[in-house]
């Protein structure tokens, strides 16, 4: 189900909706599973330098790897950020169950918004 419009997607639209929410979610910050979430939002402000992208790569594979057990990683690439704030992490992989392969782009929103 798309968390927005409440409307039925597929496979893939819904493994990529589960990946942004995994990645933007502030390990922590959720009642019921406090484990639950990646390191990514606590980059926020840091540094854009080889230590924080290595950080951002490592944060990235193990929470998808701990929470999305519908995929198997192959490439994930990191895109810095842009004068709006925004980061894009480029994931390739593919579907365990089907064993289809995908590449996406999600958008890192993890600062404040207006």
């Amino acid at each position: 189900m798309n968390r927005q419009t409440g409307s039925s997607i597929g496979t893939l639209d819904h493994i990529t909706q589960s990946m942004t929410d995994i990645l933007t979610t502030r390990i922590g910050t959720r009642v019921m599973r406090r484990e639950y979430g990646s390191l990514l939002p606590e980059l926020v402000d840091h540094p854009f330098n080889d230590v924080t992208r290595l950080r951002v790569y490592s944060g990235a594979v193990m929470a998808l790897m701990r929470w999305e057990p519908r995929i198997s990683l192959s490439r994930i690439q990191f895109v810095g950020a842009n004068l709006q704030g925004q980061s894009v992490l480029d994931v390739e992989g593919s579907v365990v169950d089907s064993n289809e392969s995908f590449s996406l782009s999600i958008p890192l929103q993890l600062g404040g918004g207006v």
